[in-house]
């Protein structure tokens, strides 16, 4: 049936049910949010679209709705205002999320999870305690759009085809996200390899571009308020990979047993995601530097979810 229920009709939301619409992914969309009337608008404005697309079902649903839905992509949340702490985000994202996940499991939901809400790394671990999911269905976003800036920026510098750009950022969707370039290729070729042939990129450009990469959203948020686009088609490419039982390799929000020395903790990883959500886990040999890196950003959220959910 490829039914999917969206919860949260904010920029990313709206963004992502375009996205749906526009690449012809879900025979159903259903759209939910506390906005009523901004979703029924939102509604007849995609259904108007429909007629050069193909056939789909776009309408306002209600928790029951998702009792046979095969995901729930939830992007509903509160935006960290000037002067809260990311401790003050998660604190409110619980209590919302807590909310939405219970209505959503009342319903009988027994499809996948996707997370799109921040700090996205906490709550894909929250929304699997809470419901008592298995790991593999309860999936977020992850470092899926920082591996999609850091691949185009690349591109851009190399004039190539940032989809012939092989490369990940792992770890958290945030500050303490990192390049994988121990493992980075362009079109067969290692980076250094590449270096070594190409004059127009040096090592110290690379530091250059994972700052930029970084600190793209803060950048975005100065200029117009939110991202919301790169999200939301980064979403849609999740979503396809588990409609369509891809058996795709992304870099999601995934939970660690094991991995990388961790457990009960959720950090953006590579992952085979399928129709069962996510399929395997794959763990990078990192180099020491870049091992560092992965314990420090995998501990700044162990921190984070220790102090707000595992004291609930």
């Amino acid at each position: 049936m490829n039914k999917i229920i969206l919860i949260g009709n904010g920029d990313v939301g709206s963004s992502y049910s375009f996205s749906l619409v526009t690449q012809g992914l879900g025979y159903e969309v259903g759209i939910i949010d506390i906005d009523e009337k901004k979703v029924a608008g939102d509604v007849q404005d995609l259904q108007h679209g429909l007629a050069y697309i193909g056939p789909k079902s776009v309408y306002q649903a209600t928790y029951k709705d998702c009792s046979n839905a095969d995901i729930v992509v939830i992007t509903a949340g509160s935006a960290q205002n000037p002067g809260e702490t990311r401790l003050d985000l998660i604190k409110k994202n619980t209590l919302i999320l807590k909310e939405i996940v219970y209505q959503v499991s009342k319903s009988g939901f027994n499809g996948i999870f996707l997370i799109a809400t921040n700090p996205v790394d906490v709550l894909t671990h929250y929304v699997k305690k809470i419901t008592g999911f298995p790991s593999n269905k309860v999936v977020g976003s992850g470092t899926s759009l920082d591996t999609a800036r850091l691949r185009n920026a690349l591109g851009d510098k190399l004039e190539v085809d940032p989809r012939d750009v092989q490369v990940y950022v792992l770890g958290e969707h945030g500050d303490t996200q990192f390049p994988v370039w121990s493992h980075a290729n362009i079109g067969g070729l290692h980076l250094h390899e590449w270096i070594k042939i190409h004059p127009n990129l040096s090592i110290d450009d690379l530091d250059v571009i994972a700052a930029d990469v970084k600190n793209a959203a803060y950048d975005i948020i100065d200029a117009k308020g939110s991202t919301h686009y790169g999200i939301a088609v980064s979403l849609a490419r999740i979503t396809r990979a588990i409609l369509y039982d891809e058996n795709a390799v992304l870099p999601v929000s995934v939970h660690l047993s094991g991995e990388y020395g961790f457990q009960e903790v959720c950090i953006g990883s590579t992952a085979v995601v399928n129709r069962g959500g996510v399929k395997e886990i794959i763990e990078f040999p990192l180099n020491n530097n870049e091992m560092t890196l992965m314990r420090h950003s995998i501990n700044t959220i162990k921190e984070m979810q220790t102090e707000i959910i595992e004291h609930e």
